[in-house]
Protein backbone atom coordinates (compact mmCIF):
# COMPACT_ATOMS: atom_id res chain seq x y z
CA UNK A 1 0.00 0.00 0.00
CA UNK A 2 3.08 2.19 0.93
CA UNK A 3 4.73 1.49 -2.15
CA UNK A 4 1.47 2.05 -4.67
CA UNK A 5 0.80 5.12 -2.58
CA UNK A 6 4.24 6.83 -3.14
CA UNK A 7 3.69 6.01 -6.69
CA UNK A 8 1.03 8.01 -6.99
CA UNK A 9 2.60 11.10 -6.00
CA UNK A 10 5.48 10.78 -7.95
CA UNK A 11 3.44 10.03 -10.64
CA UNK A 12 1.42 12.99 -9.71
CA UNK A 13 4.25 15.50 -9.42
CA UNK A 14 5.03 14.35 -13.04
CA UNK A 15 2.48 15.33 -14.62
CA UNK A 16 2.17 18.24 -13.13
CA UNK A 17 5.69 19.18 -13.64
CA UNK A 18 4.69 18.87 -17.39
CA UNK A 19 2.60 22.00 -17.81
CA UNK A 20 4.16 23.96 -14.56
CA UNK A 21 5.45 27.57 -15.12
CA UNK A 22 8.94 27.65 -15.25
CA UNK A 23 9.91 30.58 -12.98
CA UNK A 24 13.41 32.46 -13.58
CA UNK A 25 14.78 32.52 -10.39
CA UNK A 26 18.22 34.58 -9.51
CA UNK A 27 19.44 31.24 -7.78
CA UNK A 28 19.80 27.94 -6.89
CA UNK A 29 21.53 26.78 -3.44
CA UNK A 30 23.25 30.13 -3.64
CA UNK A 31 25.02 30.02 -6.52
CA UNK A 32 23.41 31.43 -10.16
CA UNK A 33 20.78 29.32 -11.69
CA UNK A 34 21.90 28.16 -14.91
CA UNK A 35 18.39 27.93 -16.30
CA UNK A 36 14.88 28.87 -15.44
CA UNK A 37 13.17 26.20 -12.88
CA UNK A 38 9.76 24.84 -13.58
CA UNK A 39 7.86 25.34 -10.29
CA UNK A 40 4.63 23.56 -8.67
CA UNK A 41 3.58 25.91 -6.00
CA UNK A 42 2.42 24.56 -2.52
CA UNK A 43 2.38 20.83 -3.05
CA UNK A 44 1.23 19.01 -0.18
CA UNK A 45 0.42 15.12 0.41
CA UNK A 46 0.12 12.43 3.35
CA UNK A 47 1.39 8.68 3.42
CA UNK A 48 -0.07 6.49 5.82
CA UNK A 49 3.24 4.74 7.47
CA UNK A 50 3.97 1.23 7.48
CA UNK A 51 5.54 -0.21 10.64
CA UNK A 52 9.15 -0.39 11.29
CA UNK A 53 10.87 -2.64 8.56
CA UNK A 54 13.83 -0.02 6.73
CA UNK A 55 13.30 -2.12 3.82
CA UNK A 56 9.28 -1.43 3.47
CA UNK A 57 10.53 2.45 3.25
CA UNK A 58 13.62 1.63 0.46
CA UNK A 59 11.05 -0.14 -1.37
CA UNK A 60 8.91 2.42 -1.92
CA UNK A 61 10.42 5.41 -2.00
CA UNK A 62 13.70 4.38 -3.52
CA UNK A 63 16.46 6.95 -1.89
CA UNK A 64 19.87 6.74 -2.47
CA UNK A 65 21.38 3.91 -1.18
CA UNK A 66 23.58 2.92 0.84
CA UNK A 67 23.91 6.82 0.95
CA UNK A 68 20.96 8.20 2.65
CA UNK A 69 21.01 5.04 5.67
CA UNK A 70 25.09 5.98 5.82
CA UNK A 71 24.11 9.32 6.48
CA UNK A 72 21.16 8.90 8.60
CA UNK A 73 23.47 6.78 11.20
CA UNK A 74 26.74 8.20 10.93
CA UNK A 75 25.58 11.81 11.14
CA UNK A 76 22.13 12.78 11.64
CA UNK A 77 21.51 10.64 14.41
CA UNK A 78 24.71 10.92 15.75
CA UNK A 79 24.25 13.61 18.97
CA UNK A 80 27.20 15.82 17.51
CA UNK A 81 26.91 18.67 15.37
CA UNK A 82 29.04 17.18 12.88
CA UNK A 83 30.32 19.77 9.81
CA UNK A 84 31.46 18.82 7.21
CA UNK A 85 30.91 15.26 8.37
CA UNK A 86 32.64 12.36 5.86
CA UNK A 87 29.16 10.84 3.81
CA UNK A 88 28.63 14.28 1.94
CA UNK A 89 31.76 12.56 -0.35
CA UNK A 90 29.73 9.32 -1.38
CA UNK A 91 26.19 11.69 -2.39
CA UNK A 92 25.60 11.23 -6.34
CA UNK A 93 26.06 14.63 -6.33
CA UNK A 94 28.43 15.36 -4.21
CA UNK A 95 30.69 17.61 -6.61
CA UNK A 96 27.88 20.04 -6.67
CA UNK A 97 27.67 19.76 -2.70
CA UNK A 98 31.72 20.76 -2.93
CA UNK A 99 30.83 23.84 -4.32
CA UNK A 100 29.17 24.57 -1.08
CA UNK A 101 32.45 24.40 1.31
CA UNK A 102 33.68 27.11 2.89
CA UNK A 103 37.16 28.32 1.76
CA UNK A 104 40.35 28.64 3.78
CA UNK A 105 39.33 25.16 5.92
CA UNK A 106 41.81 22.07 5.62
CA UNK A 107 38.51 19.97 5.16
CA UNK A 108 36.19 23.17 4.23
CA UNK A 109 32.60 23.11 6.43
CA UNK A 110 29.26 23.52 4.62
CA UNK A 111 27.63 27.04 5.81
CA UNK A 112 25.02 24.18 7.75
CA UNK A 113 24.62 20.45 7.73
CA UNK A 114 21.15 18.89 9.57
CA UNK A 115 23.88 17.35 11.77
CA UNK A 116 24.30 20.79 13.43
CA UNK A 117 20.62 21.74 13.02
CA UNK A 118 19.38 18.61 14.98
CA UNK A 119 22.01 18.87 17.63
CA UNK A 120 23.05 22.82 17.95
CA UNK A 121 24.03 23.45 21.48
CA UNK A 122 27.79 23.03 21.19
CA UNK A 123 28.32 23.73 17.54
CA UNK A 124 31.67 25.53 16.88
CA UNK A 125 31.56 26.42 20.82
CA UNK A 126 34.41 25.11 23.02
CA UNK A 127 34.10 21.96 24.94
CA UNK A 128 31.44 22.26 28.07
CA UNK A 129 30.07 25.49 26.14
CA UNK A 130 26.75 25.61 25.23
CA UNK A 131 24.92 28.19 22.73
CA UNK A 132 21.77 30.39 24.59
CA UNK A 133 18.68 31.99 23.26
CA UNK A 134 17.48 35.09 24.30
CA UNK A 135 16.41 33.72 27.81
CA UNK A 136 16.76 30.05 27.04
CA UNK A 137 19.72 27.48 26.63
CA UNK A 138 18.93 25.94 23.17
CA UNK A 139 17.55 22.53 22.66
CA UNK A 140 18.15 19.71 20.57
CA UNK A 141 16.93 16.42 19.07
CA UNK A 142 17.04 15.02 22.37
CA UNK A 143 15.14 17.33 24.62
CA UNK A 144 12.27 17.01 21.92
CA UNK A 145 12.93 12.83 22.87
CA UNK A 146 12.39 13.90 26.28
CA UNK A 147 9.64 16.58 25.67
CA UNK A 148 7.38 13.90 24.14
CA UNK A 149 8.61 11.21 27.25
CA UNK A 150 7.36 13.18 29.58
CA UNK A 151 4.08 14.90 27.75
CA UNK A 152 3.22 12.20 25.33
CA UNK A 153 0.25 14.36 23.73
CA UNK A 154 2.16 17.51 23.66
CA UNK A 155 1.53 19.79 20.86
CA UNK A 156 5.26 21.60 21.06
CA UNK A 157 7.18 18.51 19.89
CA UNK A 158 8.77 21.10 16.79
CA UNK A 159 12.55 19.79 15.97
CA UNK A 160 13.57 23.94 14.23
CA UNK A 161 16.12 23.76 11.40
CA UNK A 162 15.57 27.10 9.82
CA UNK A 163 17.35 29.32 12.47
CA UNK A 164 17.14 32.89 12.81
CA UNK A 165 21.02 33.10 11.18
CA UNK A 166 19.78 31.79 7.87
CA UNK A 167 18.05 35.12 7.00
CA UNK A 168 21.29 37.03 7.64
CA UNK A 169 23.12 34.17 5.69
CA UNK A 170 20.48 34.65 2.73
CA UNK A 171 21.52 38.25 2.46
CA UNK A 172 24.86 37.09 2.26
CA UNK A 173 24.36 34.80 -0.55
CA UNK A 174 25.13 32.28 1.76
CA UNK A 175 23.27 28.40 1.40
CA UNK A 176 20.34 27.95 3.94
CA UNK A 177 18.50 24.89 4.65
CA UNK A 178 15.62 24.11 2.74
CA UNK A 179 14.06 22.36 5.63
CA UNK A 180 11.85 24.54 7.91
CA UNK A 181 11.34 21.68 10.88
CA UNK A 182 9.67 18.70 11.84
CA UNK A 183 6.25 18.71 14.11
CA UNK A 184 5.32 15.27 15.89
CA UNK A 185 2.51 14.58 17.04
CA UNK A 186 0.50 11.68 19.00
CA UNK A 187 -3.17 10.79 18.86
CA UNK A 188 -4.67 7.89 19.15
CA UNK A 189 -1.68 6.08 19.98
CA UNK A 190 -0.39 6.40 16.03
CA UNK A 191 2.89 9.03 15.59
CA UNK A 192 2.49 11.40 12.98
CA UNK A 193 5.27 13.84 11.51
CA UNK A 194 4.04 17.10 9.72
CA UNK A 195 7.99 18.23 7.38
CA UNK A 196 7.40 22.02 5.94
CA UNK A 197 9.86 22.47 3.68
CA UNK A 198 10.61 25.80 1.43
CA UNK A 199 12.53 24.30 -1.36
CA UNK A 200 12.87 20.94 -3.01
CA UNK A 201 14.68 19.90 -6.05
CA UNK A 202 12.59 16.97 -7.46
CA UNK A 203 15.10 15.24 -8.65
CA UNK A 204 18.62 15.77 -6.93
CA UNK A 205 16.58 15.95 -3.27
CA UNK A 206 12.86 14.83 -2.71
CA UNK A 207 13.13 10.95 -2.75
CA UNK A 208 16.33 11.50 -0.02
CA UNK A 209 14.39 14.30 1.82
CA UNK A 210 11.44 11.83 2.14
CA UNK A 211 13.10 9.04 3.37
CA UNK A 212 15.38 10.99 5.95
CA UNK A 213 12.43 12.37 7.41
CA UNK A 214 10.93 9.28 7.75
CA UNK A 215 13.96 7.51 9.13
CA UNK A 216 13.99 10.18 11.92
CA UNK A 217 10.26 9.38 12.85
CA UNK A 218 10.24 6.31 13.09
CA UNK A 219 14.06 6.66 15.12
CA UNK A 220 12.35 8.74 17.54
CA UNK A 221 9.55 6.52 18.14
CA UNK A 222 11.87 3.63 18.74
CA UNK A 223 13.83 5.49 21.46
CA UNK A 224 10.23 6.88 22.74
CA UNK A 225 9.50 2.72 23.16
CA UNK A 226 12.95 1.72 25.03
CA UNK A 227 13.42 5.01 27.31
CA UNK A 228 9.60 5.44 28.20
CA UNK A 229 7.69 2.03 27.54
CA UNK A 230 4.49 2.48 29.74
CA UNK A 231 3.57 5.27 28.23
CA UNK A 232 4.91 4.52 24.44
CA UNK A 233 5.01 1.06 23.69
CA UNK A 234 1.46 0.56 22.36
CA UNK A 235 1.87 3.78 20.25
CA UNK A 236 2.69 2.72 16.16
CA UNK A 237 4.13 5.21 13.21
CA UNK A 238 0.89 7.06 11.65
CA UNK A 239 1.05 9.14 9.02
CA UNK A 240 3.75 11.63 7.34
CA UNK A 241 2.54 14.48 6.06
CA UNK A 242 4.82 16.50 3.97
CA UNK A 243 4.17 20.43 2.59
CA UNK A 244 6.37 22.34 -0.11
CA UNK A 245 6.56 25.32 -0.84
CA UNK A 246 8.21 25.28 -3.84
CA UNK A 247 8.75 21.83 -5.73
CA UNK A 248 11.11 22.53 -8.56
CA UNK A 249 13.61 21.16 -11.24
CA UNK A 250 15.58 22.44 -14.43
CA UNK A 251 14.03 22.51 -17.74
CA UNK A 252 16.54 20.04 -18.98
CA UNK A 253 14.84 17.48 -16.03
CA UNK A 254 11.41 18.48 -17.30
CA UNK A 255 12.68 17.63 -21.00
CA UNK A 256 13.49 14.40 -19.88
CA UNK A 257 10.07 13.86 -17.47
CA UNK A 258 8.11 14.63 -20.94
CA UNK A 259 10.23 11.70 -22.70
CA UNK A 260 8.48 9.23 -20.13
CA UNK A 261 5.12 10.38 -21.23
CA UNK A 262 5.82 9.80 -24.75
Amino acid sequence: MLKADFEAVLADIKAKFILAPSVPVNSWQSIKAPQPMPEILNYSFQLKLDGFTLQTYQDAIKPNLPWADEHFKLERSSGKPINPGTTWRSWPYSHSANKHRRPGEEDPKFDHTYAERYWPKNAELPKGETHKGIRFPYGDLSDLVSLLGKDPLTRQAYLPIWFPEDLSAANESKRVPCSLGYHFINRDNKFHCVYPIRSCDFVRHFQDDVYLTIRLQLWILQLLHYNNPDTWKQVHPGTFTMHITSLHLFEQDRNNLIKEFE
